[in-house]
Order: C-alpha cells, then structure tokens, then sequence
C-alpha cells in the first residue's frame, strides 16, 4: 500500500509539474501578442490619458506642468477656446452619427429586398454592381468624390449646368459639406449594410412568406411582420458598432472637406468636423497636445458609454436560454 501510495504521490507531482510547463509555454507563445498590445495600444493610451492632466503644447514641450482638471473644465467654461469649438462639434457629431448610421442601414437593406425577389432575373448582376463601392479603397473613392463635388470644376455641377441650374456649394457651403459628407459616407458603406441583410434575408425560411400570402396579407405587412423583425435581429449586433466607428470616422471628414468651411468663432473645428478631426486638428495644427490628449480621452468615454447603453437595452450580446 506505501508502495502504491508513493506511486500516486509521484505522479501527481509530475503531472503538477507537467502543467506548470503548460502554462509556462503557453505565456510564451501569447507572450508576442500582449507585447505589441502594451507597446503600440495600452502605452500610447496611458499616455494620452497624462498629458491631458499637464500643459503641453509647443510652448511648454519640455518644461511642462501638471494641471489637473483644468482642461477638462475648460471644456464647459464660457469664452473657453475648447469649448467653442466642443458644443458645435459634438453636436454635429451625434447628428452625424445617427442620420448616416441609420441612412446607410436603411437603404442597404431596401437594396437587399430589391436584389434578392426571386422574379428578378438580373440579380447576380446587380448584386455585383451594388459591391463595386466596397471594393474600391475608401481612400480612391473619398478623393474621387472631392473632385466630383467641387464647386467649379467638378463634374456633378458641369451636369447641373447642362439643365440650367446653378452651381452648388457642394464642399464651400456648411449645410451642403454637411450633406455631401452624409451622401458619400452613404456610397461608402450601404454595400456592408446590402451583404449583411442579404445574409439575413437569404435565413428567412420561404415557408413563413407563402403562409403570409396564404392569409391575404399585403408586401408592407410581410415586411413589418417577416422580413424587417429577422434581418433586425441579425443585423444589430453589426448595427451597434457601426454606429461607434462612424461616430470616431476620421478619414472622410479628413479627405472630403478637411473639416471645413472654417468657423468664424473658432479655428479648433470647422463646420464639418467631428471631435476625432478636430481632435487631430488640435494636435498637429495648433500643436496643443493638451486640449488634444482631452479632447480624445473625452471621445473615448463617450464612445464607450454609447456602446454600453447599445449593448444593454437592445441584449444584441445577451445569450439566449
């Protein structure tokens, strides 16, 4: 019995040591991934999170001071710079947020219903033509629509003139740089929004839309009862962060308008800028680090909140029973 129990008491330490080795190879293999993390994530993020509690900024690059709350104060002071150009532009920014967000949502999958009715014999065809958008860089596309959309000599007012109409301010004007950003921000992303549905679409069993015809129902009534309660389900966990990547969607407000037409009362933001542009606008035109590393802890949060509440009241992650 000693002998079997001195046996058992080997083996457990063997296999206890064997695990540690597991474990030990297993930090190594990983090791790699939470290095660049920490390097090129978690370091510049802790650091941005400093320097928007000091003074840094051209003038005070190297003999900076802490500050503390100031500039996050400073955000909601009146005759406040920051706080000039914040309102307006978080303003916008919400704005922004949800009408594309939501127009792009919509007409990809008015395009899906379209391209996937069965009677329609050139579908393949047009769902091929329908993703070209997708297909194309967003940085082609972006700076093909910049000369398209331009006052003077882009092609869309050249075709404009050809029916007598007046040349419009596409990017020189706030509300139509407004507009123009949600209309190309649309040709950008409605093909996600058309695949996403498409798939949602092509899971409806064909049985649920005979029976519906069956009982005499309209198409508007399929729709609201069959086909949109299937694709929401499917398409909102998708939903949520698009909403958070056009909120922080830097590049198309860079490349359309550069944030522009200026602003009379601030120079931190234009009409078109979103706190992400204005944020980098801060940074590298301004060279105020500080009101920059702020601006972008702030836009962090907020990002953060948005998707908590998406998360929570609509259960997109919550698991089923």
């Amino acid at each position: 019995m000693s002998a079997i129990a001195s046996v058992g008491s080997t083996d457990s330490r063997l296999n206890a040591k064997n695990k540690r080795k597991i474990q030990w190879a297993a930090y190594g293999y990983i090791s790699p991934a939470i290095l660049t993390m920490c390097v090129l994530s978690f370091l510049p993020m802790f650091f941005t999170i400093y320097i928007s509690f000091t003074n840094w900024s051209q003038m005070h690059f190297m003999n900076y001071q802490f500050v503390g709350w100031k500039n996050y104060i400073g955000l909601f002071s009146k005759n406040n710079p920051l706080s000039i150009a914040f309102i307006p532009t978080l303003i916008w920014t919400l704005v922004f947020t949800f009408v594309s967000t939501t127009l792009n949502y919509l007409v990809g999958l008015i395009l899906a219903i379209l391209v996937n009715d069965k009677a329609l014999k050139e579908a393949r065809l047009y769902r091929t033509l329908l993703i070209i958008p997708w297909a194309i860089p967003a940085l082609i596309s972006t700076l093909s629509w910049q000369g398209l959309l331009n006052q003077n000599y882009g092609q869309i007012n050249a075709l404009l003139h050809l029916f007598h109409i007046p040349a419009i301010p596409w990017l020189a004007a706030p509300g139509w740089a407004r507009i123009s950003i949600i209309l190309v921000n649309l040709w950008l992303s409605f093909p996600y929004f058309m695949t996403v549905s498409l798939g949602a679409l092509q899971s409806i069993p064909s049985e649920q839309y005979d029976s519906a015809a069956i009982d005499g129902t309209t198409p508007f009534q399929r729709f609201t009862y069959i086909t949109f309660p299937n694709v929401w389900r499917v398409s909102l966990p998708l939903l949520i962060p698009a909403y958070a990547a056009t909120f922080n969607n830097f590049n198309i407000i860079f490349l359309l308008t550069g944030g522009g037409p200026a602003r009379a009362t601030t120079q931190f933001a234009g009409y078109t800028d979103i706190l992400a542009s204005s944020s980098y606008k801060i940074a590298l035109q301004f060279n105020r680090y500080d009101l920059s590393a702020t601006l972008s802890v702030v836009l962090f949060v907020m990002i953060g909140i948005i998707s908590l509440i998406n998360m929570r009241f609509t259960n997109a992650f919550k698991g089923e029973d």
